[in-house]
């Protein structure tokens, strides 16, 4: 197996080829309509052909064209059935694995950051992989004090990697605009340039990951394991075994699938307010389903602090506010809040009671005491917003997202995204109550009689 290519050159052809095979399929799919075949079977088979060679090239090249793969990999629920199908193997592939770099090069970058004895602080290392992602691959082994670990090990050229993808992706990512109906890909693909260098950062990992392992150490729903070392680009945490979030998705039970969707809503909201973070990278390779201890219900391992949102006072009051009132049909008072948040430009007047209708797929599952998120439930949303004849296309296209905000959407849509993957039934509103600011009113203080 080669090495992550790292020659912008190289990444460049493969990436630049994809937009000429989706031409190129669309003629041969003109080609075969011509000769008999019905439509819809033509565009099946589109949609299989055009998977296939995109995610087999986003995989190949890790970097930032697989963290893409990945970021799109949780909306995969969105899509129609129809096309669904043909991308769900190959997004899901992203979210676990990707061709692993040569031992020599893992023996190299260890040696580099960890010294050249740096088998002297292991009782064992596993030279396969047991994971491989965008910008690097763990290893199993056990630390010199008897502890099972997982050694992270960061690809050589994975920052210039990135940056090179990303820059390539940007210039086409009006043609992946498909992979998920009405959304726009240019934003998320601008965000993960701009975090580019905290994603690579395996000391800025290492603190939010302490943080949350100390805020979680006694938490009877949620595992984060702890840091046992960290260098440059080698991160070596304590090992946590479980079921994958994605083979819960694939083949858990009713139980299995309720429990995994209960605590990601509880981990989202309850992380930020309990310690200033927000984990900003949900898709489901991310978490595993742990059994609990001492014959308890299942616990979420949670992986992965690469990516975190800062949120010193918690998710901002205004989203709780915001929902409090929506739920209420408080339509103006929720406009003058997205107004004075910079969700409305100066310049747009929109209709209070239409901006509502817009924000239905986060109300809806706050409504009721327990919310079932299905795959044909954000289709639906989906294909309103996507629908250029609807209302609510039109106003999305109006709407701001201040800078603030952005990660905080993306991890809320991820979140959903996931949620509907698993056909979870969830209390999001007990969460909502727990840990949301501004989303239960204020008590009245007394005052002393």
């Amino acid at each position: 197996m080669s090495d992550l290519p790292r020659k912008a050159v190289t990444r460049t052809a493969k990436l630049a080829a994809l937009p000429l095979g989706f031409a190129g399929r669309a003629t041969w799919g003109l080609g075969k309509r011509i000769g008999g075949k019905s439509a819809e079977i033509v565009a099946r088979e589109l949609q299989q052909r055009t998977a296939d060679q995109l995610f087999k090239v986003l995989g190949e090249l890790k970097g930032g064209a697989m963290k893409l793969g990945q970021a799109l990999s949780v909306f995969e629920s969105a899509l129609p059935e129809e096309v669904a199908g043909p991308y769900r193997a190959a997004l899901t592939k992203l979210q676990e694995a990707a061709p692993p770099m040569p031992t020599r090069t893992v023996h190299a970058a260890l040696a580099e950051r960890l010294g050249e004895d740096w088998r002297e602080l292991f009782l064992e290392f596993d030279e396969k992989p047991a994971a491989a992602a965008s910008i690097g691959q763990v290893h199993r082994a056990v630390w010199h004090d008897g502890r099972e670990v997982a050694v992270k090990v960061q690809y050589p050229g994975a920052g210039e990697a990135l940056l090179s993808d990303l820059a390539q992706l940007s210039r086409f990512a009006r043609l992946l605009g498909p992979l998920v109906p009405g959304m726009d890909i240019k934003p998320l693909i601008a965000e993960m340039r701009d975090r580019v260098s905290e994603e690579l950062d395996y000391d800025l990992e290492a603190r939010a990951q302490r943080e949350h392992a100390a805020e979680f150490a006694d938490d009877p729903d949620v595992v984060v394991p702890g840091v046992v070392h960290q260098s440059d680009q080698v991160l070596v945490t304590e090992w946590i075994d479980g079921v994958p979030l994605s083979e819960v998705i694939a083949d858990g039970t009713p139980e299995e699938r309720d429990r995994a969707g209960q605590l990601l809503a509880r981990f989202l909201f309850s992380g930020p307010a309990r310690t200033g973070l927000l984990h900003a990278d949900p898709h489901p390779g991310n978490f595993r389903l742990l059994p609990g201890e001492d014959g308890g219900r299942a616990r979420l391992g949670v992986l992965d602090f690469g990516t975190v949102d800062r949120l010193p006072g918690g998710l901002p009051e205004t989203i709780g506010l915001c929902l409090r009132m929506a739920l209420e049909g408080e339509a103006e008072t929720v406009y003058e809040l997205l107004c004075d948040e910079g969700f409305v430009k100066e310049s747009i007047e929109l209709d209070p009671e239409e901006v509502l209708d817009y924000l239905l797929p986060i109300i809806e599952p706050a409504e009721a005491d327990e919310f079932l998120f299905t795959r044909e439930w954000i289709r639906s949303q989906a294909a309103r917003i996507a629908d250029p004849r609807s209302p609510a296309h039109q106003l999305g296209k109006q709407l701001n997202l201040p800078p603030a905000y952005l990660l905080i959407h993306r991890v809320t849509l991820s979140t959903i995204g996931v949620l509907c993957q698993l056909n979870a039934s969830v209390r999001l509103r007990d969460e909502l109550e727990e840990w949301l600011p501004g989303f239960l009113p204020e008590e009245p203080v007394e005052e002393p009689a």
